[in-house]
């Protein structure tokens, strides 16, 4: 029986990008399979903020931040909390990911055309100990063009080897089996879905017109992971993090459903970490939505006051952007579903950025005009779009209206106007001098000593009830799906394990179908602009493996 390409790649996300693209710099005949339209093209990568982990790079250097391969292995294995007979592939992804990103990774992707905004963002603090979860100095690097930024040097190097005629990019294509024909798994099968002009990102037609059978000497998953089916987020969800949330907000297309984990299993690989994911706190839902329940995450400074649904602060250190899922097992401790940020105008205008590369607009075109504007009077665009639009933001010059106004949006009045003031007056009273007990307002303080939260991200420390910085803003948050932590067992040749240990002839996997590398280089946690990275280094290592094993 003849082979129909050289590879099959299953998923023209980011990861199957790159893993093509490497196939073709090896002269490789590849088929790319995606379930999507064309429009699709990068999966949820376009739609992503185009935050990178690096460590030590110029940017960083130019804002004095002194960081090391040292700092980020020590933060990192802080962070994962490696404890699991299974970790032993992931902790060495994450060794060989943390190398990367502190070795070639920016020169490799400046070579493509990839640049940089030039503030370095400091996410997931953390906020315990040196040996414990967070990012010890600031490495997230956002893209110069968000996600489609970084899409578009794969995209064009895939689409220039289907010119060559070495790509043969088939859409609508959803594969429902993997098999042999002979020692290894040679053959992909499915079905031909109708074709579909929905807008990217928006549900696609699931008719099905017809069948297909390929087959390849070798076979690469990157098909993602499974934010979009809440239903699996829910049967996988840890008893760690409480119990999983009745209403939750999703951060990825509906078509991130996780069925690709089921096929290749079948296959005879091996899922691990099933448990492990992650996902935001700070929803909300968009008002003007693309996908079903579309939620944006908040990109938030320090200052905000963060409440629980009756109204308490949340305990120290979870204050925002120090550590997500720290946040998310105390909320669901709670017994409810949301909480609250309470903030200023001030605040909102120095400190709220929404994620996705839609939801900003400015770094998206490249536009150093409107990335200036920033600097302007007044919320940023898409925030104030958020402001008169969204469900979810309340308002008000007092605060006695806008807890009239936060009992209003929930089924229960939860809040008590009498116990919260207390708590901002206490507050307000730590920002009156220069000594405090105060571990928010400390961590505000020692925010803007960093030149970069100085300059965009942090608002001078003020009261929360000074008339001069309102009027009040509540913004009620939801738990936003995001991310799929573990998945597939890979070796640090990308090549899918059994059960035995033993690799599955023929198949790869790649990005977070492969949970970024070994079936979970994150651990418990990420560090953040590790997820982009992660699909990157593993597409690419996947890709480059496939084309030596095939001949």
């Amino acid at each position: 029986m003849a082979y129909d390409a050289d590879v099959i790649v299953i998923g023209a996300g980011l990861a199957g990008l790159a893993a093509t693209a490497e196939l073709v710099d090896a002269g490789r005949k590849v088929i790319l399979l995606d379930q999507e339209p064309e429009q699709s093209l990068g999966g949820q990568a376009h739609w992503s903020f185009g935050g990178l982990f690096l460590v030590d790079s110029p940017e960083q250097r130019r804002l004095r931040i002194r960081d090391s391969r040292e700092l980020a292995w020590q933060d990192w294995l802080g962070t994962a909390g490696f404890d699991r007979t299974e970790d032993h592939w992931p902790r060495k992804w994450a060794e060989a990911y943390v190398d990367f990103a502190a070795g070639e990774k920016r020169a490799w992707l400046h070579r493509q055309g990839v640049r940089f905004f030039p503030v370095v963002g400091w996410a997931e603090r953390g906020g315990y100990d040196a040996t414990g979860h967070g990012n010890s100095v600031p490495r997230f690097h956002i893209t110069w063009g968000t996600g489609p930024g970084l899409v578009a040097p794969f995209e064009r190097r895939v689409r220039a080897g289907a010119a060559r005629g070495l790509v043969d990019l088939r859409f609508r294509h959803r594969v429902t089996g993997l098999s042999r024909s002979a020692g290894s798994v040679d053959t992909v099968s499915g079905e031909i879905l109708a074709p579909s002009d929905a807008e990217r990102g928006r549900p696609s037609s699931r008719e099905v017109t017809g069948a297909f059978e390929l087959r390849a000497q070798a076979v690469i998953v990157t098909s993602g992971g499974i934010g979009g089916n809440h239903e699996l987020v829910r049967a996988n969800w840890p008893e760690r993090l409480g119990k999983p949330p009745q209403r939750m907000l999703s951060g990825v297309p509906a078509h991130v459903d996780g069925k690709m984990l089921g096929i290749a299993e079948a296959a005879g690989g091996r899922v691990i970490n099933r448990d492990r994911m992650w996902h935001y706190t700070e929803g909300i839902d968009n008002w003007n939505p693309i996908w079903p329940m579309h939620g944006i995450r908040i990109l938030s400074g320090p200052s905000p006051l963060w409440l629980d649904a009756r109204g308490k602060r949340l305990p120290v250190p979870l204050f925002p952007g120090f550590d997500t899922l720290g946040t998310l097992e105390h909320i669901m401790r709670t017994g409810y579903d949301h909480t609250w940020f309470v903030l200023t105008q001030k605040i909102i205008e120095k400190e709220f950025t929404l994620s996705g590369s839609e939801q900003n607009p400015d770094l998206t075109g490249k536009s150093v005009r409107e990335v200036l504007g920033r600097a302007r009077a007044g919320a940023p665009g898409p925030v104030q779009a958020f402001m008169d639009h969204g469900a979810d933001f309340i308002v008000e010059r007092s605060l006695t209206s806008l807890v009239r106004r936060m009992n209003e949006l929930t089924e229960d009045p939860l809040i008590d106007e009498a116990a919260l003031r207390r708590e901002i007056v206490a507050r307000d009273r730590e920002i009156a001098n220069s000594f405090t007990k105060d571990l928010q307002v400390t961590a505000m303080r020692g925010a803007r000593k960093y030149l970069g939260d100085r300059l965009i991200r942090t608002a001078a420390p003020h009261r929360l009830l000074d008339p001069k910085a309102g009027p009040l803003i509540a913004v009620r948050l939801s738990i936003l799906t995001r991310k799929t932590l573990g998945g597939l067992e890979t070796d640090l040749s990308s090549r899918v394990l059994t059960e035995g240990g033993e690799p599955l002839p023929g198949v790869y996997a790649a990005g977070e179908v492969a949970g970024f590398g070994g079936g979970g280089v994150h651990g418990y946690r990420s560090l953040e602009g590790t997820f982009l990275g992660g699909c990157l280094f593993s597409g690419r290592t996947a890709g480059r493996a496939a084309a030596r094993a095939v001949s």
